[in-house]
């Protein structure tokens, strides 16, 4: 399973937020950040903070990439 979070990184500059921003009103660690920027697997309640802070769904920051293998 493969995801990208550039959906993301746009909705952060539409409200405004920088990285360093959403973490800290999300309350997510660091390396947490470090894993969305790699498009690496983050776990649902860590994903429920972000969507919780921006007020928006999961579809809206993520969106499923199928592998290349598959």
């Amino acid at each position: 399973m493969a995801v990208s979070y550039k959906k993301l990184w746009v909705r952060l500059a539409e409200h405004e937020l920088s990285t360093a921003d959403l973490r800290k009103q999300a309350k997510i660690a660091p390396n947490t950040m470090t894993k969305l920027r790699k498009n690496e697997y983050v776990a649902m309640p860590i994903l429920d903070k972000i969507c919780k802070t921006l007020d928006v769904d999961y579809g809206d920051i993520m969106e499923y990439v199928p592998d290349n293998n598959s």
